[in-house]
């Protein structure tokens, strides 16, 4: 038997109002589809009664974009790169299952028609692959980082104008004619192509991103992601947007290090506030916690074992770490103090179990999107009380769980630790990361070593 592979119209109709072009492919008596990039005219139908007696959809012949594309004498520009597109997609099949040959089977069909999908260098296509591999790994975090990049660049290429004014302008437009009959469309959005992407395309998507309120951290995680995307995707390097400012070429912006740690005096304040309700002081004991555990972060906190737990130190691998290589994956310890141990005496869940979790947060056979949102659930939570337990103290700060983690590090700093063994405490693949951490700590100290350069002034006062 050989395997067929035309395109087909989708039925349904989208909240565009277009349907969907499709590959069809046809294999011992079974169809497999295969979406594409490209909208088209819906077609129209007709209501029969087959000979069953049961009502079904019929096309009429000659109607929809697709048959007016395939068919057509002479194509508009815009209908010739559609056009274009199609057969590249039909041609793209063919090939394949011409290669595979006798060995053809729907399975493999797919593997391999998968593999290659992003045909026309598009950048939306391109994300999703790396997108569903992420998720595959359950690594859901970097999985929804990425897809905000993807969105965020669709956003800017097909609406260069629009600014946070315009935008919220357009939300309460929308809003007010939800119900009404002037609702409009949405717009159709135009695809990326890698082509589109020059340092020019970059320096105006880092501008768009500022004029709408970003800042240069997001801007820099964003673009990060895309540089990946490119290097993963291989594309030619004389297209490859990204390097040093002098070559002509973007150079992606580092972000502002905002100053997130808390002095010694400060952190008393939260040790000492006598909490007005459970929320509070459920949320001050685990931001306790995670200060004198290293800094750790709330996805680790949450993934904590009774495993982990071995006399007076507690080890484990942080979750950010743990696809690395081996050799790469570090231990960390953290010694408990009695603050700590009470907290968890007050809110762990006690077991013989050595695989149970230590909090009640996670739970035997979560899933790792599940794991996702609860964190970050958590994360909200333990910051919306600890805003207003900062505000209650004199806290100019809104103190949140990172300031646990740069706290921790900086306070040691200041004890006349080193920077080699703070960077191990925290888990850090190298010192110049934990120097990062610690950068505001020498801002400080320039400060104070320089002010004895005034000394006389004060004297003289």
């Amino acid at each position: 038997m050989i395997a067929e592979a035309d395109l087909y119209l989708d039925s349904r109709i989208k909240s565009n109002g277009l349907s969907n072009v499709k590959l069809r492919v046809y294999y011992d008596r079974e169809y497999k589809y295969y979406s594409t990039d490209i909208d088209l005219e819906p077609a129209e139908y007709i209501k029969t009664i087959s000979k069953n007696g049961k009502e079904k959809k019929k096309m009429i012949e000659g109607t929809g974009g697709l048959v007016k594309i395939l068919t057509a004498q002479r194509r508009s520009k815009e209908q010739n790169e559609i056009y274009t597109k199609l057969i590249a997609y039909l041609t793209k099949a063919n090939s394949i299952i011409k290669k595979l040959d006798t060995a053809f089977s729907l399975e493999k069909f797919d593997e391999m028609y998968l593999e290659g999908r992003d045909v026309f260098g598009s950048v939306s296509f391109a994300f999703d692959k790396h997108i569903e591999k992420l998720e595959t790994a359950d690594r859901i975090a970097t999985a929804s980082s990425y897809r905000c990049a993807k969105i965020s660049l669709l956003d800017f290429h097909n609406n260069p104008k629009k600014t946070k004014e315009s935008a919220d302008a357009e939300k309460k437009d929308k809003k007010a004619g939800e119900d009404g009959e002037d609702s409009t469309k949405k717009k159709k959005q135009k695809d990326l192509k890698f082509t589109d992407i020059t340092p020019g395309f970059l320096n105006k998507y880092e501008k768009w991103m500022s004029d709408n309120g970003n800042s240069l951290t997001t801007v820099g995680i964003y673009l990060r992601a895309l540089r990946s995307i490119f290097n993963k995707e291989k594309i030619d390097r004389k297209l490859y947007p990204f390097g040093s400012e002098k070559e002509g070429l973007y150079e992606i912006p580092s972000g502002r290090n905002i100053k997130k740690a808390l002095t010694i005096e400060e952190i008393a304040k939260i040790f000492n506030y006598e909490a007005e309700s459970d929320q509070e002081a459920k949320a001050r004991d685990y931001w306790i916690f995670l200060y004198l555990c290293n800094g750790m972060n709330v996805k680790d906190f949450c993934s904590l074992k009774w495993e982990n737990i071995g006399g007076e130190f507690l080890t484990y691998k942080r979750e950010k770490t743990k696809r690395t290589k081996k050799k790469k994956q570090k231990d960390i310890y953290v010694s408990l103090k009695p603050e700590t141990m009470n907290i968890i005496n007050k809110y762990g869940i006690r077991s013989m179990v050595p695989g149970d979790y230590i909090f009640p947060h996670y739970y035997k056979g979560i899933t790792a999107i599940r794991k996702q949102e609860v964190s970050q659930q958590l994360i909200k939570t333990i910051n919306k009380y600890m805003k207003r337990i900062s505000g209650k103290v004199g806290i100019k700060q809104n103190v949140t769980t990172y300031f646990a983690r740069h706290s921790f590090a900086t306070i040691l700093k200041r004890s006349g630790a080193n920077v080699s063994m703070i960077s191990d405490l925290l888990g850090h693949s190298n010192v110049s990361v934990t120097e990062n951490y610690l950068a505001d700590f020498e801002d400080d100290q320039i400060k104070k070593r320089t002010d004895v350069l005034l000394s006389f002034n004060k004297k003289a006062q």
